[in-house]
């Protein structure tokens, strides 16, 4: 980044300054931070993903690490991870805060089994969708069974057709279902997506 300087700059009036510090919130930051990245895990040895940018992972000899990128925030899937912090930290020179195991991420819930596995679950996704549902309807959702209860056709219901604010909270009750599926709930799909025609 470069600005030419003005006159509140006295006798630099006219000269090319050069800006050699991160600035945020410019258009190109993101994708400054972005090439810088790419540029750092390819040094490391890491590569992306052909099916998906933003995986980048690295062969290890008989297992793979993997980074998932998102924004600008890193999740780490590697035997010592670590190893992997301390680098871009010590070496790279970049601020990461929050390491540690994952807890939450993007609305899923991550923990370990009696085994010790790596599960996930969209927990309180799924809690903070019931709340609002109880808020707004006075009652907790009627137990249903997946895909669809027997017998049940919504295309001929005949109730009264909501009003403009009534549609709204249908409509964010049924984009907050459809998050919940994209995120492992796969059993309602075609509850969500048969309710959402509506």
């Amino acid at each position: 980044m470069y600005i030419v300087a003005g006159a509140e700059f006295g006798d630099r009036e006219g000269h090319v300054l050069i800006i050699s510090k991160a600035l945020y919130g410019l258009h190109s930051s993101g994708l400054r931070w972005s090439k810088r990245l790419a540029d750092v895990l390819r040094s490391m040895g890491f590569f992306p993903s052909k099916a998906e940018k933003d995986i980048w992972m690295r062969d290890k000899g008989d297992h793979y690490e993997y980074i998932a990128v998102y924004v600008d925030d890193l999740m780490i899937a590697s035997r010592i991870p670590e190893v992997i912090v301390k680098a871009l930290i010590d070496e790279h020179n970049f601020k990461l805060k929050g390491t540690g195991p994952t807890k939450f991420r993007l609305g899923c819930d991550f923990y370990r089994d009696k085994q010790g596995i790596l599960c996930y679950a969209p927990k309180k996704c799924i809690e903070k969708i019931l709340d609002n549902y109880r808020r707004v309807y006075g009652t907790w959702p009627k137990v249903a069974h997946s895909p669809l209860i027997n017998g049940d056709h919504p295309e001929l219901d005949t109730s009264n057709l909501l009003n403009e604010d009534d549609q709204k909270v249908y409509q964010s009750l049924i984009g907050a279902l459809q998050w919940v599926i994209q995120i492992g709930r796969f059993d309602i799909t075609t509850a969500v997506m048969t309710l959402s025609q509506f």
